[in-house]
């Protein structure tokens, strides 16, 4: 049986990590990839192990920063010998209104989300164009779409340049790499935890099926796009928040 790597960014928590779970069901050898909260990465390195025997690869990288980038593809052909599946997961949001925001704060969510997407891909697809085959999973927000929020104008605005990307690399990389995005609304992460029950009583409001996701239900799309079931699927945006009222 050929070994099937996959690459999950910023997988140490929330949806990353229910895919890095998902994939090692799977058989797959899966590479964790974190920034900060090195011992929740290293924490989910020995759980994956131990419950699904499989190759695990940690590798500590900011997907801001080329030459970091650069290196940890680098360290995974040279491990592996290739790389079947890219997930761009990794994002930061920093809330506040547009006049309230500093240029730092504001390029660091764009450097995250969306130029961190672009570097991946970029080495991702040099190492898949050349195996002639890949799948590159874009993780963006519905945020990008309809649901707008003023102090989230630069989170916003790079999850929509995600959505422009993958419509631009699945033109560039075909017919060899597929790429998609998925679009997920609210989900139970880290990054919502500052949520007031109230704003969260008000968003669920909102929501057809009454609830925020569980990030594992991201996951299972993801696992959709990346299996061979999804084979005929690309350039594609994929919607999961539940249904929207007035959308």
């Amino acid at each position: 049986m050929n070994r099937v790597v996959a690459l999950v960014t910023g997988s140490n928590r929330g949806i990353g990590r229910s895919c890095i779970e998902e994939f090692a069901k799977k058989g797959v050898t899966v590479v964790i990839n974190y920034c900060h909260h090195e011992e929740e990465a290293k924490e989910l390195e020995k759980e994956i192990k131990e419950k699904y025997n499989v190759d695990v690869l940690t590798i500590k990288c900011d997907v801001s920063k080329e030459d970091e980038v650069e290196a940890m593809f680098n360290q995974i052909e040279e491990t592996f010998g290739g790389l079947d599946i890219l997930v761009n997961n990794a994002s930061v949001c920093r809330d506040s209104l547009l006049l309230d925001k500093n240029i730092k704060e504001f390029k660091r969510v764009l450097d995250v989300n969306l130029i961190g997407t672009y570097l991946c891909s970029k080495y991702a697809a040099k190492i898949m164009l050349g195996l002639k085959k890949g799948k590159i999973i874009n993780i963006s927000s519905t945020n990008a779409i309809d649901t707008y929020y003023p102090e989230s104008c630069d989170y916003d605005a790079s999850k929509a340049g995600v959505i422009s990307l993958t419509h631009n690399m699945a033109r560039e990389f075909a017919p060899f790499i597929t790429v998609n995005c998925i679009c997920p609304g609210w989900v139970k992460t880290q990054m919502n935890k500052d949520l007031s029950l109230e704003q969260i009583n008000e968003e669920k409001k909102n929501i057809l099926l009454g609830r925020f996701a569980e990030p594992e239900e991201i996951a299972k799309v993801v696992m959709f796009l990346s299996s061979s079931n999804a084979s005929y699927i690309n350039d594609s945006i994929i919607r999961v928040d539940g249904g929207k009222f007035n959308g």
